[in-house]
């Protein structure tokens, strides 16, 4: 995972701070996500909150205004969660959650992760950004 370009704010922990404690699946799936956000914004800001269990991701270290997506694991799955989820064009109803704006999805698998319409949700999201100066 180190030829990951992420940039990465620390104060509040670091990303396996967020999957300490957590089965092999968990962390594999963790971490296949954090790829693939990576791959889908090169450059991205990660920022873990040891203690929440979340890491979030976007263009800077602002939760709401800067974040377009979040990593969080649980036990029997990992949420990957969407800031402005409820404005994505989403066909294949992966999105769950009924707020005014996040929504997430459940990802129980690696063959999960790999479903294009995963990918289509996340360059989709990390069009809500503001844009870099």
């Amino acid at each position: 995972m180190s030829s990951l370009k992420i940039k990465s704010v620390t104060e509040q922990g670091v990303f396996d701070d967020i999957i300490v404690g957590s089965d092999k699946n968990i962390k594999e799936i963790s971490h296949a996500l954090r790829g693939l956000l990576a791959e889908v914004m090169p450059d991205i800001t990660e920022v873990p909150w040891g203690r929440q269990k979340i890491a979030g991701y976007g263009v800077g270290p602002k939760k709401m205004s800067e974040h377009f997506s979040y990593i969080s694991p649980f036990r029997e799955h990992v949420n990957l969660g969407f800031t402005y989820g409820a404005a994505l064009n989403d066909p294949t109803n992966l999105l769950e959650g009924g707020g005014a704006n996040m929504r997430h999805i459940k990802i129980r698998s690696l063959d999960d992760v790999n479903n294009p319409a995963i990918k289509d949700l996340l360059v989709q999201a990390s069009k809500h950004l503001p844009k870099l100066k």
